[in-house]
Order: structure tokens, then sequence, then C-alpha cells
């Protein structure tokens, strides 16, 4: 196990061989195309650009991290001594939980050692404390807890078997602990359903495309079993109580400032990339047109260009005291 601590100290485990480099994506916040995904691939590789991923990962955190303060604002009754963030990445969502409980321990996960490294930068630019611990997903969670506060956002549909994963989740919780899971919401919505050339409904399209990817990302995962994805459901096939979802917008109307504005040609450079063939000429067209940064009416300088998106987070409690 390899440790490390920032602000207050260091902790870490060894990524017992699965480099869990996630990158978000699909709706808008995760690329099922993918950031996180594609890492999780490339991680082996040793010119792999864990720098470029990191920026692209606060990037996103940082763009919609509205729906995070709006999540933990739903749990401010806690008072956590130990809290996990497992599938952290850089670690914007683990600064902001220790923002919110100064007084837990918590701790980022991932099996990135370095995404972690840019997460414990972060912690010392903000001068919060936080811990960082290395480990796989899901093989690597044992021994991680007791926790009385687990936050895991948009990791656990990128392993095969996710009610596995719930439930080991929900073993890392002590009595009376709270899991907090993101997954599901709505995707992005950043543009007029007309933007002035093309064919209307660009963004529609794009999803179901984006679908279809993600179905076969899931089909094609090592282990994979299907399930019906009613996440509630899953948290009490996993011993958890009081389980209840909760959606949160992120509401960033236009004009577009500068930060999430770089996030949506990221990520629109990132649809462009993954489609491919499965986008018609048309299609292709117009999201060449928006990535024009010399196109008054491309993402980097059209006025109406903006950020709405829907996150739901399941929370369920271990039962005891």
């Amino acid at each position: 196990m390899e440790k490390n601590v920032t602000a207050a100290g260091n902790s870490g485990h060894d990524a017992h061989g699965h480099r869990h480099g996630h990158a978000h994506g699909h709706g808008g916040a995760h690329g099922h195309g993918h950031g996180r995904e594609s890492a999780a691939g490339e991680g082996a590789a040793d010119d792999f650009d864990w720098a470029a991923m990191a920026d692209l990962l606060e990037l996103e955190g940082e763009t919609h991290s509205p729906y995070v303060r709006q999540a933990l604002a739903e749990l401010e009754h806690l008072d956590p001594r130990r809290v996990l963030d497992v599938g952290s990445g850089p670690g914007v969502a683990a600064c902001r939980t220790a923002s919110v409980f100064p007084r837990a321990e918590v701790t980022a996960v991932d099996g990135s050692p370095e995404l972690l490294a840019r997460a414990r930068e972060r912690a010392e630019r903000l001068g919060v404390r936080l811990r960082t611990e290395v480990a796989g997903f899901p093989e690597g969670l044992t021994g991680l807890g007791p926790a009385d506060l687990v936050w895991s956002a948009q990791t656990v549909h990128h392993v095969g078997d996710q009610q596995d994963a719930l439930d080991r989740l929900a073993g890392l919780l002590a009595p009376g602990g709270v899991l907090a899971v993101v997954e599901g919401g709505l995707p992005a919505r950043m543009l007029p359903r007309d933007p002035g050339f093309g064919r209307p409904g660009l963004q529609e399209r794009l999803d179901a495309a984006m679908a279809d990817r993600f179905d076969r990302m899931r089909t094609e995962l090592p282990g994979s079993v299907a399930v019906v994805e009613d996440w509630p459901g899953m948290l009490r096939a996993a011993g958890l109580t009081e389980v209840r979802s909760r959606t949160f917008l992120v509401d960033l109307p236009a004009p577009l400032a500068e930060g999430p504005r770089r996030w949506v040609r990221q990520w629109t450079e990132r649809q462009r990339a993954v489609l491919g063939e499965a986008l018609d000429a048309g299609d292709a067209a117009t999201l060449d047109r928006l990535l024009d940064p010399a196109d008054p009416a491309g993402i980097d300088r059209r006025p109406d260009l903006f950020l709405l998106v829907a996150k739901t987070v399941h929370f369920g409690r271990r039962p005891g005291s």
C-alpha cells in the first residue's frame, strides 16, 4: 500500500495492478469516449499523458462543482470522522468535501498515482486536509473502511458487475454510515436546438450515438453482468436503508465563462474524436465548424453558449447506530 496525505498528512495504497484512471464523460459530464475509461485502458502505456488527463478531469470537476456543493449540502447534518471519495480522480470533489467537513479525515481513493498527486497539489493550494490512497476499483477497496461517508461519482459503471461494486462500497461503511453514489442523470445541453447551421437536433443525435457507444463499452467489460440499472434498488440490494435519490442541476447560463467554455470545447472535441464514422457527413461538418476557433459561430466565440447538466445522486445508509 502506498499512502499519502496533504495539508495534514499523507497516506497510500498499492494500485493492486489496476490503474483505474477514469475520465468522465456521458451526458456532458462524463464522456463515454471517455476520459476515465480511456485512461483505464491506456494507463499501462508508458507514454500516456497523465498530466493532460489530470487537466481534463480537474476542469470537468470544477465546471460541474455546483452539483457537488448541492449534494454535500444534503449531508451537512452529518458529523463524519472518516470520509472516502472512491474514484476521486484529481480530487475536486474530495477537496470540497474536506472543506465541508473540516474535522473529518477525508481520503481520496483512485487507481492512478498521477491523479492523486494532482489531488494533493489541489489540497495544498486550497489549504484543506486530504489523505490519498492508491487502490484499484473495486478489488482494492478491501481494508479501506470503516467510513462514516463514502462518495463515489460515475465510477461504478466502469466495472462489469455493478451490483458487486455497490456491495463493496456499502461494505466500507461503519454502522450508520452513508453511501452517496453519482450515476444516471441527464445529458448536457450547451447549444440552441438550431445552432444556425447544420441540421437542428445535433445534440440529441450525439446523445444517441454516445449511448450506443456506452452500451458497447458495458457489454465488453470483463465480467459484464446485465442488470436493471435501478440504482435505489441496487443500493437496497447492497443492504442499505433510507435510500433516496436527488437530482441536482449545473445551470450556467449564456454567456459562458472561460473555464466552462473550455470544458465544452474539450467535451465536443472528445465526441468528435470517439464517434468518428458513426457521424453522418453533415453532423461531422457541423462539429468541425463548432470547433473552429476562428468561426464567430464556433464554441470559442458564440455568445449563446450555455451549460445545463442534471446529475443524480443516490444515498443510502448502513443500518446501525
